[in-house]
């Protein structure tokens, strides 16, 4: 089966494509190459016959259109966007034009090629998005998100991903184009690029800079390791039901705050201080604003209808993450060097 994956070189699209190729399918993977995006991720798979590489950005229609007649894939996995919420408060813009324009974009182009091949029952076009999109919950366990959940985004970046859900379920519903969803709870793991939650902490704690959790560390996030969710992607994209959304989540519900704990305390087991322990390097700063309170999902129809649930608890996932950093420095030294890596984003204030 050969399958399109945009993003592919990307944090959750490499994971996508590796274990894809693993797995015996042919993979093309079309990425822009912006900030986050980095080869190196698909590095094992780079001199695969079963791998191929283009270079396209998915705000280019002409690009995109060309690589469908060139590669005539059977599954499109669209996991190219715009997803740091800090960057996007900086810069909604960019949100704006990568995720709307460019889902809109590839649907079209999609669209195009899928009537051009005769309506082929077997293609599939399974676009990625956030469980952000529905909003905020409050710290009731008994809450979580489904697949029914009115949207409720509260940032541009959520927002931006709502609207291109909405264009994906449109195009279903007016086309009748095959289209199955999915919304995932936080991913981490290895090749996360270093200005989200987790990897900031690790290489903060292995640089003895301060840990810094936004407020009071009370946020909570229900954390997805990437390559359960890898796994999951090709599951919905191959058996799920076209018209269908799909919530996959990690069933690992954690504040920040605890999260944060339990990274230092694996770290001070796996690379101990010279002096004190990494948990005295936690510092607390400014909230971000419209910070959503919890996040949580509920994976029941994956589970009853695909047979799906995560196999990594968060604590193992977290000691497999560190320990991947801690013996990856040339993976991610280069890659501080980024823009707006490192520094303080997303603190923009409402103007009057």
């Amino acid at each position: 089966m050969k399958l399109l994956v945009t993003g592919g070189a990307g944090f959750i699209g490499s994971a996508v494509v590796r274990l894809a190729v693993a797995r015996g399918h042919t993979v093309v993977n079309l990425d822009a190459l912006t900030y986050s995006a980095n080869l190196a991720n698909v590095a094992s798979v780079a001199d695969s016959p079963s791998y191929a590489f283009v270079q396209a950005d998915i705000r280019d229609r002409a690009a995109v259109d060309a690589i469908f007649a060139a590669h005539r894939p059977d599954i499109v996995l669209h996991l190219a966007a715009e997803s740091h919420v800090d960057r996007s408060i900086d810069a909604p813009s960019d949100f704006i034009d990568t995720n709307i324009t460019g889902t809109f974009n590839m649907l079209e182009a999609a669209r195009k090629y899928w009537v051009a091949e005769g309506l082929r029952e077997c293609f599939r076009f399974h676009h990625v998005s956030t469980d952000e999109v529905f909003g905020s919950l409050p710290a009731d366990p008994d809450l979580q998100f489904t697949e029914n959940t009115p949207y409720d985004p509260r940032s541009p970046y959520s927002a931006s991903k709502a609207a291109s859900d909405h264009l994906v379920r449109a195009w279903y519903e007016t086309y009748g184009l095959p289209v199955v969803l999915s919304n995932c709870s936080n991913n981490y793991g290895p090749y996360h690029f270093p200005e989200k939650l987790i990897p900031v902490i690790i290489l903060s704690a292995l640089s003895g800079k301060p840990l810094p959790i936004y407020g009071d560390g009370s946020n909570i996030r229900d954390w997805l390791y990437v390559e359960d969710h890898a796994d999951a992607l090709l599951l919905v994209a191959t058996k799920g039901t076209p018209g269908r959304s799909y919530n996959i989540g990690g069933e690992n519900e954690r504040t920040n705050l605890q999260l944060v704990q339990t990274i230092c305390a694996i770290l001070d087991r796996l690379h101990p201080r010279a002096a004190g322990r990494y948990a005295d390097l936690i510092t607390f700063v400014a909230d971000r604003p419209g910070h959503d309170a919890r996040y949580a999902i509920d994976p029941t129809r994956i589970r009853t209808e695909l047979g799906w649930r995560p196999s990594v608890s968060v604590e193992e996932g977290l000691e497999r993450t560190v320990l991947w950093y801690v013996e990856n420095r040339d993976w991610w030294r280069p890659l501080l060097t980024r823009h707006g890596v490192g520094q303080r984003l997303g603190t923009a204030k409402p103007t009057t």
